[in-house]
């Protein structure tokens, strides 16, 4: 298999978490909004549309191939953000623990893929879409 059928399907399946967290968020929009707001996010109202069209769209260029370098720093640091934000596992209670430790690190591990596909796609200079 070539490096590019090896990348096309490493970045299909990067995807669908995104693509499904993405469609979730949307199906239910204002249990969404309500806990960015119990999160303690500001503006949930504002920043859920935000988000939702992030992962969706995020998933979806990802899929195509669509200025890889940008979408790449993008979805990391989005990954990052995301585990420093929702996943706590520093404050939360003793049985929330594993499952918020393993989504921490899962989201780096997710940044880490990005960063590597960042480096990978780094001499791509007219940000055409490299899924062909």
């Amino acid at each position: 298999m070539s490096p590019t059928a090896i990348q096309r399907i490493s970045r299909t399946l990067m995807s669908a978490l995104f693509l499904v967290a993405g469609i979730r968020k949307l199906i239910a929009w204002n249990a969404t909004v309500a806990y960015f707001g119990s999160s303690g996010l500001p503006s949930a109202e504002l920043l859920v549309p935000l988000v939702v069209l992030l992962e969706i769209g995020g998933a979806v260029a990802l899929i195509a191939g669509w200025r890889l370098r940008e979408l790449s720093i993008v979805l990391a640091f989005y990954s990052v953000a995301t585990a420093l934000i929702a996943h706590r596992f520093w404050s939360v209670e003793p049985a929330q623990f594993n499952g918020q430790l393993n989504n921490f690190f899962k989201n780096f591990a997710i940044a880490g893929g990005f960063f590597l596909l960042w480096s990978q796609n780094h001499r791509q200079k007219d940000n055409k879409s490299v899924a062909a």
